[in-house]
């Protein structure tokens, strides 16, 4: 837990009716103090890979995925991921009704009940990869009050038409990532030891792709989308809201907090400060698509340091994905087409995570298995041949 009376801790307290919270202190202190992940449990797994009853790099990159896992983990060899915990941050955009999205608005409170039955795309791949599923009402522009606890951290019913105007006040946009951090600290505290941002939101790939333009410095026409499945109209009508939000927002990359108000919305702006917050409580995170993507940015540019604690699960379709993860140097796991949300890709990709994991863990060394290992001068020269090129 996060201790506000020491100078030296990199949390303070996240709690959005907390009278002691200070956000810009916080997220200061969190940029200067973040810790990276453990280099000596790094290379304790990599001295462990050279060990194993199997050629070196043999198992490819789950032997890469294996050594980041100790890292996050700060123990070699790794523990199995037991507690995935799998949040989705739901919320509505103005700039839907403009005609950028397949679907109306009011898909968004229905999914929303859904996700709470348990029917939706990413309930399934929970069950089946033994991950559970919270939904969180940031921005529904409807009343689920009866849905217990989903909407304990609404900022507002909907957002602005970012096409024409701010998503929110500036005071929302702080709530929103306050409430995103809070949201994290539940999920540590109650035991989480890998979380995922899902995401639902009828139009969100609008100011997904509006952020992704702004903090890569992208042309529009090569961000946007097709996201629900919208035709060449509609796709035209999603470019010109874009560029419309874009030109505003650029002019707000000084400030996250004011990005977040001018052209996301309470959804995504929670997302970035679960992001951030997990990163500052040292627990990984498996990416889903564009919309964490722009929300990884977006926590990326308050502390530089936070990419370290996440893996990027799949490549969505949306072209604002590939140039988010290339901005943050983060190469996906999988790469099947996919392009629901939810946290769906991410879930995909972590039974591929959960293998190297095992895999490092699991194995018998040359020694334990009484199998002979290389010639000794054979290793020694090949390390020198690659070190030499």
């Amino acid at each position: 837990m996060s201790d506000p009376t020491d100078p030296t801790d990199p949390t303070d307290p996240t709690d959005p009716t907390d009278p002691t919270f200070d956000f810009t202190r916080t997220i200061d202190r969190i940029s200067r103090s973040l810790a990276l992940p453990d280099d000596e449990a790094r290379a304790q797994a990599l001295a462990r890979q050279l060990r194993l009853t199997k050629p070196t790099g043999a198992l490819g990159r789950l032997e890469d995925l294996s050594v980041w896992l100790c890292g996050v983990q700060g123990v070699c060899p790794p523990r199995p991921i037991e507690r995935p915990r799998v949040v989705v941050f739901a919320g509505d955009h103005g700039v839907a009704r403009t005609g950028v999205s397949a679907y109306p608005p009011e898909v968004t409170a229905q999914m929303v009940r859904n996700f709470v039955a348990g029917g939706a795309a990413v309930n399934v791949l929970a069950r089946l990869t033994g991950a559970t599923v919270r939904v969180v009402d940031l921005s529904v522009d409807a009343d689920l009050s009866d849905l217990p606890g989903v909407s304990d951290y609404k900022v507002r019913r909907g957002s602005g038409d970012i096409a024409t105007g701010p998503a929110m006040s500036r005071e929302e946009s702080e709530q929103a990532v306050r409430a995103g951090m809070a949201i994290a600290d539940e999920e540590v505290d109650a035991g989480a030891d890998l979380l995922v941002a899902g995401d639902m939101g009828i139009g969100n790939t609008t100011p997904a792709a509006t952020l992704v333009a702004v903090l890569t410095d992208a042309e529009v026409a090569t961000v946007v989308g097709r996201g629900t499945g919208i035709d060449d109209r509609a796709w035209m009508v999603k470019c010109a809201a874009v560029r419309d939000a874009a030109r505003r927002g650029r002019t707000r990359q000084a400030d996250m907090v004011d990005l977040l108000a001018e052209v996301a919305g309470p959804d995504i702006a929670a997302m970035s400060g679960f992001l951030l917050q997990a990163a500052a409580r040292r627990t990984p995170v498996l990416l889903d698509g564009v919309v964490s993507g722009a929300a990884a940015l977006v926590a990326h540019r308050m502390a530089y340091r936070s990419r370290q604690w996440w893996l990027a699960g799949h490549r969505s379709t949306e072209p604002a994905h590939t140039r988010a993860l290339d901005r943050l140097d983060l190469e996906p796991l999988v790469d099947f087409g996919l392009r629901l949300g939810e946290g769906t890709g991410a879930l995909v990709a972590l039974p591929v995570l959960k293998a190297a994991a095992a895999t490092l863990a699991e194995m018998a060394t040359f020694d334990e298995a009484g199998v002979s290992d290389r010639d000794d001068s054979e290793v020694r020269d090949d390390r020198e041949t690659d070190a030499a090129g």
